[in-house]
């Protein structure tokens, strides 16, 4: 059966801030299946700030986009036709060939969703991705202990969010940043303890200091630049540090610290981690996350575009803090 579907292609490096222009909207025409191979079409994709980072020409710990290729991501799909026997017609799968609508794959480019969740897009967000990188972050990486002070960056955000409530289930105290009334407003709804927008105070480090007079024991960090440098200074002996991301710089400006030096006078764990080096216990967090939003202990929000057009203004809505929890596709 042959069948048109659109993607979004890479169609220049950004310089700075990605644009409009930095992308292209192309169909493709899908012919014959091949043999052992399934035909997905997807139903959600993700847009994540990582992905800025693969628009470089450098090898990371991923490949870089090409130029007049489809990018890629995770995404949530369905099987429409399959030429191989361990997929059925109607199966969900996962993969990371977003920004396209319908796509051929071999076998070893899908995966099997790990447990059960009650919303495909789910998968994407606080039982995916999102909420693992948080719950990692916080458990395998400092090792957050009850009564710990936890200050939090990019509170609002895809993973900060989650972060905050899984952090208070644990017995922390909880100080998350953000920009602008209804983010903050957001804050205080899932319980941030002490919030602080950071687009109306003059100095990172002195808001900082104001709600943890007293220093703070951790940090997870989704900015780096001033946020960063106000943890280093405002944290206790032997504070910890997840080092998830840092937005401020993935455009071409410096995220590095200026009060580095902190870590050797205070004797801090800056620790990085990727979520993809846990993926064997997918299936466990899925299960615990299910009972933390069965219990009401954990809500999550989503922001939603519709159709693959308008993948692009999702993606760069991320850069300019429009999104208020995870940001999706939906197709």
């Amino acid at each position: 059966m042959n069948i048109a579907s659109r993607e979004i292609r890479l169609a220049s490096r950004p310089t700075g801030t990605p644009t409009r222009e930095n992308f292209e909207l192309a169909e493709v025409k899908l012919s014959t299946l091949a043999d052992g191979h399934i035909r997905v079409r997807n139903l959600w994709m993700s847009v994540d700030p990582y992905m800025r980072g693969r628009m470089r020409d450098y090898e990371s710990y991923l490949p870089p986009f090409q130029i007049g290729q489809a990018l890629e991501g995770a995404a949530v799909g369905e099987v429409l036709e399959s030429n191989d026997p361990e997929f059925r017609v109607g199966d969900i799968v996962l993969s990371m060939l977003g920004w396209r609508e319908v796509f051929d794959a071999a076998p070893l480019a899908l995966r099997r969703p790990p447990a059960p969740v009650a919303s495909p897009e789910m998968y994407l967000g606080v039982c995916g991705n999102t909420g693992h990188t948080a719950y990692i972050g916080l458990t395998d990486t400092i090792f957050l202990e009850k009564g710990d002070v936890i200050f939090i960056s990019a509170a609002a955000g895809a993973v900060g969010s989650i972060a905050c409530q899984i952090a208070r289930v644990l017995g922390a105290t909880v100080i998350g940043s953000a920009g602008g009334a209804e983010k903050i407003e957001y804050l205080h709804s899932i319980g941030v303890e002490h919030v602080i927008d950071y687009k109306s105070v003059g100095d990172m480090t002195q808001a900082l200091r104001d709600v943890a007079p007293d220093g703070i024991d951790a940090y997870f960090d989704n900015v780096g630049g001033d946020h960063l440098d106000a943890a280093l200074v405002c944290s206790r002996n032997f504070a910890r540090f997840a080092l998830c991301g840092m937005i401020s710089g993935y455009n071409g400006e410096s995220a590095c610290p200026r009060n580095l030096l902190m870590a050797i006078e205070k004797r801090l764990l800056l620790q990085g981690f990727l979520v993809s080096d846990h993926l064997s216990d997918r299936a466990a967090f899925i299960n615990q996350m299910n009972k933390w939003l069965k219990s009401g202990e954990i809500t999550f929000r989503q922001t939603v575009e519709l159709g693959i057009e308008q993948a692009p203004a999702a993606f760069l809505k991320l850069f300019s803090g429009e999104n208020i929890g995870k940001m999706l596709v939906k197709f």
